[in-house]
Order: structure tokens, then C-alpha cells, then sequence
């Protein structure tokens, strides 16, 4: 069954997606070579409960951390670990929050220091292909336009892998929701796109081939042939001409500009938020 909101429902879901990105921001300052990501997990569950709410994550399914950081060739589900961040890193970090009994969700992948040019073209493509198919997520068009859109722009003109086994999901009253949102597909596929409807678009692509496997842990998924990663997420309202974008990923652009550790990637947000 599919949930459609409310333009109150919808405004409550702005706030609990406004403090993920908030979250994104406040661990992002702390990005650096010799930090891990057990360090940044607490720092994150501290942030959220301080600010009234609760991890979205933590106890899910029995996952054991409030972020889910996956480093280099983990595509996703990482467990935070007493592992120190290096020069080069790729580090996609993912968060939820449920607050005033909404759910928000959204991810970012940063890059510690320089990891090469190719790497840098993977997560500025993966990013840019987040709002190419967000540009497609209109009251009126199919469900499949969105991931037709990501796949094209990924594979077809860039040459990156659209990993297949994990996909974005409708979002609300529970962290996932029916429709499931594909990263790939067929244009006029799918079901309609009505305004109300709230979902997570969230493309996770590979700089190699799109297969992957799951680590020992059960949780973490890595890509195949252990190229790198990344993952970003937005979680987003269909609205009629264009859609309502209701996390913020500004904010935490703006901190990569004035984290010395981290690369910039570019930013988009504006453009497409405004």
C-alpha cells in the first residue's frame, strides 16, 4: 500500500529531513585523516537525541550504529569501526532520523584529501545524477522515468555501473515504504507519479561494474570488483512541475568548503533547489 501525505504531514517530514542534513553537516566538520567512523557514529546519535529526536537506524533489522559509513568499496550499510580515515578515502555516510513520528533519510559521500581524478568524476556524476532523476519525480510521469533517467546519465553517457540489488523507497510514518525506487528502468514504466506521494531517491553507483557482493558482517554490500563507490540521497515530495526536495544538502556543501580534509565535489544543490 502506498502512503500519500498530507501538505502537513509533509511540512513535519521537512523537519525530520532538515535535521538529517544537519546531522550530515555536524559530522562532516569533524572529517579528517585519523578520525574513524565509531567516533563520528557518536557523535551523530549525540547531535539527534540533543535535538529531540531519534536514529532512524540504529536497532533496525538489528543494525548496531546510528550511521550506516561505508568506506572505498563498500557501496553501502557499512558499520561504523575503530578504523581511521586516510588520505584518499571515499567515505558515503547515510543517515535517518525519526522525529515527530516522521522519517527523514538522506546520504552523502565525501572524499578525504585527493583520491584521484576518476574517483572525483565518479561521486560528481553520482551526484549529478541524484537530481537528473529528481528533475523527473512530477505528478504525471511514471515511476520508471526517475531511474530510466539515472541509468542513462550514469551508464550510457558516463560509464559508471548502476548498482541493481538496492534501491530507493517510499518514506513516512516507516523509514521504508512502498514503491521501491530503482536506480535503472524503463522510461513510462511503473506506476504514476501522484503529488503526496514522499519517497527516497538515492542512486549508488560503482566506478567499475555494477555487481556486487555482501561482506562476512551480513550488512555491509561491496562492489564486485572492488572498485570504488558512492551514494548520495535526497528525500523528496511529488508536486506537480517540480518536485519539493525536502532534505538540504547545501548546508552540508558548505561545510565541505571549509573542511581543509575534504574535497569538493561541486555544488548543485541550489540550482535544483531553488
Amino acid at each position: 500500500m502506498i502512503f500519500y501525505k498530507t501538505d502537513e504531514e509533509i511540512e513535519l517530514m521537512r523537519l525530520s529531513n532538515l535535521l538529517v542534513s544537519q546531522t550530515h553537516a555536524h559530522v562532516a566538520a569533524m572529517i579528517r585523516p585519523g578520525i574513524t567512523g565509531a567516533e563520528l557514529d557518536q557523535e551523530a546519535e549525540t547531535f539527534i537525541r540533543d535535538h529531540g529526536a531519534v536514529p532512524a537506524f540504529k536497532g533496525y533489522n538489528g543494525f548496531p550504529a546510528t550511521l550506516c559509513i561505508s568506506i572505498n568499496e563498500q557501496v553501502v550499510h557499512g558499520i561504523p569501526s575503530r578504523q581511521e580515515f586516510k588520505e584518499g578515502d571515499v567515505i558515503s555516510l547515510d543517515c535517518g532520523v525519526q522525529h515527530n513520528d516522521f522519517f527523514g533519510d538522506s546520504a552523502f559521500t565525501y572524499a578525504i584529501g585527493d583520491p584521484g581524478e576518476e574517483v572525483m568524476r565518479l561521486l560528481r556524476v553520482t551526484n549529478t545524477s541524484l537530481y537528473v532523476g529528481i528533475e523527473q519525480a512530477v505528478a504525471g510521469n511514471r515511476l520508471g522515468d526517475i531511474g530510466f533517467a539515472i541509468q542513462e546519465y550514469v551508464e550510457r553517457q558516463h560509464g559508471f555501473g548502476v548498482v541493481r540489488e538496492l534501491v530507493g523507497h517510499g518514506i513516512g510514518r516507516h523509514l521504508h515504504e512502498e514503491p521501491e525506487v530503482p536506480n535503472y528502468g524503463k522510461r513510462g514504466r511503473g506506476i504514476m507519479l501522484k503529488e503526496g506521494l514522499v519517497i527516497a531517491i538515492e542512486p549508488m553507483v560503482n566506478r567499475g561494474k555494477k555487481a556486487v557482493k555482501q561482506a562476512a558482517d551480513g550488512w555491509t554490500v561491496i562492489s564486485r570488483d572492488g572498485t570504488t563507490s558512492a551514494h548520495f540521497e535526497h528525500s523528496i515530495a511529488i508536486r506537480k512541475g517540480k518536485a519539493d526536495i525536502l532534505s538540504d544538502h547545501s548546508i552540508i556543501e558548505t561545510v565541505v568548503q571549509k573542511n581543509p580534509n575534504l574535497m569538493e565535489i561541486g555544488i548543485l544543490s541550489e540550482a535544483f533547489s531553488a
